[in-house]
């Protein structure tokens, strides 16, 4: 990378291979091969930093998910994939990990092209996560075993249970951190022998179309992995096709929701990554030195655009001029920026759309009382703003109790220490995705998270996830779990087998 960032040119400051990626006539890969959309269909893809054109793909449509499907299908029905020894899964598994690492460079460059955040964060956080939830899969692929069960049936009996792969998998992706999405879908779904149609989102397709090259290169058999790219008429086709046994989503609550009713009709399983309202308290005794940069990366990271986001900051009175100082000086301090300017901090919105959607919750807020310590305006031309702060927000206004999905921090002064009534106020969101805690009591910390319904309860930490945690959330924050043995039992069916032995 330059050391003067040329913004006007961001792809000056990238990699040969990428702008060699990046110049392709980019299409589909279904059944091992690359073809062209049936329908011809073109995208352009943008640069939210610059908002210029930085790519061209292929704008998939129905009939190119039946296509997809059709090879995933039969891919699984008639090929060895789905008994391929667990041990040859394993080695395939670590060995895509490998070529992740050694396409890191790449990958970084390109989902910081196609959504916006630092590309040290991308390279060093996403990437780097991306690759070892493939390594922590690969040794799970030796490890999906059963069970056998003693029955009260009369005679003698020898029961047992299998766990085999669902079947065809659909899986719809994220336009925020896009690769580390897509790996945390693929990983358990190839560890447990299923075959998959992936369809990225439209805003960030680039870092999944060159992934099939790493599956390709990594030994993948032709079919198993099949992407096609496209919006969401493309989704909704995958969603809807009767071959499809499972569908994995992550994105907002309503297209989750229109995901469960499309799926109705051959009962496919569904697991769903929704929306989010996270709680953050802090409490009187703790770390407030080590809490405030982190509470306030709790919400900007990605600037904002992260689902478990700590969006509702909850301070303890004793502390609350302290904290909402020190979260302001911090917000002050970011660098608003390219992606690809390595002084950069905090990054663009991935879209206009997006944009105005963070603008309008944001100026809400603001209309209806609430505080600007920092922050709350744009900040530079583009899809750009500030990291701010809003204080003296109430549970009544719409940045209190909708999901923002941006760099937007909404501060409350915490008058009680009663743990039923913060737990009433942590629970009084339709979502439950996740939560923090900061304090020093270890029993305060327990008994709360204890009362918090939500997936994940992080304590003096937040936004950190390993690929050994369950994810997933309570209520409209979604179904089942990725990550950790929890994300097998969504990419397995169990079948009991009974013989009578007389």
């Amino acid at each position: 990378m330059r050391n003067h960032f040329n913004f006007d040119k961001p792809l000056e400051h990238v990699s040969d291979a990428t702008r060699q990626f990046l110049g392709k006539s980019h299409q589909l890969l279904i059944g091992g091969a690359w073809h062209d959309p049936i329908d011809g269909g073109r995208r352009d893809v943008y640069d939210p930093g610059s908002r210029q054109v930085i790519a061209n793909v292929a704008d998939g449509s129905a009939r190119d998910i039946e296509a997809a499907v059709a090879a995933a299908r039969k891919t699984f029905d008639e090929s060895s994939w789905p008994q391929t020894k667990a041990a040859a899964r394993s080695r395939l598994l670590w060995r895509i990990a490998e070529l992740i690492d050694e396409h890191a460079v790449q990958l970084a460059e390109l989902d910081t092209l196609d959504e916006g955040s630092p590309y040290g964060v991308v390279k060093g956080g996403y990437i780097a996560a991306a690759a070892e939830h493939f390594r922590y899969f690969s040794g799970w692929a030796s490890k999906i075993g059963g069970d056998t069960m003693p029955v009260g049936l009369p005679g003698e009996w020898h029961t047992y249970t299998t766990r085999e792969p669902v079947g065809v998998v659909g899986q719809i992706l994220p336009w925020n951190v896009p690769f580390l999405m897509m790996a945390w879908k693929l990983a358990p779904a190839l560890a447990a022998g299923n075959t998959v149609v992936v369809k990225p989102a439209e805003d960030t397709p680039l870092s999944a179309l060159l992934f099939a090259d790493i599956a390709r290169e990594a030994g993948v058999p032709d079919g198993v992995i099949n992407i096609v790219t496209g919006d969401g008429k493309a989704g909704a086709a995958l969603v809807e096709h009767g071959d499809v046994d499972k569908v994995g989503f992550t994105g907002s609550t309503a297209t989750g929701k229109a995901i469960v009713r499309a799926s109705a009709d051959n009962l496919k399983r569904v697991t769903l990554e929704l929306g989010g309202k996270s709680p953050v308290f802090v409490f009187p005794d703790a770390d407030i030195d080590a809490a405030i940069p982190q509470v306030a990366e709790a919400v900007y990271l990605n600037s904002g655009q992260a689902c478990s986001a700590g969006t509702r900051l909850y301070i303890h009175e004793d502390v609350y001029d302290r904290v909402i100082e020190g979260v302001a000086e911090y917000s002050k301090g970011l660098k608003l920026g390219h992606g690809l300017d390595p002084e950069t901090n905090l990054g663009p919105i991935v879209s206009q759309k997006q944009f105005d959607h963070v603008n309008e919750l944001l100026q809400s807020g603001i209309a209806e009382g609430a505080q600007v310590v920092a922050g709350g305006d744009p900040g530079m031309d583009g899809y750009f703003v500030r990291p701010t702060l809003l204080a003296d927000v109430t549970p009544d206004m719409r940045v209190y109790k909708e999901e923002i999905f941006g760099p937007v921090i909404s501060a409350m002064k915490m008058t009680t220490e009663h743990l039923d009534e913060l737990a009433r106020e942590a629970n009084n969101t339709p979502y439950g995705l996740a939560a923090s805690i900061w304090t020093k009591d270890l029993t305060v910390a327990h008994r709360l998270a204890a009362r918090i319904r939500a997936g994940t309860v992080w304590i003096n930490a937040h936004n950190m996830i390993d690929p050994a945690m369950p994810w997933g959330g309570f209520k409209q924050s979604g179904w089942g779990r990725e990550m950790g043995e929890a994300a097998l039992d969504v990419y397995t069916e169990t079948k009991t087998v009974a013989m009578k032995l007389d």
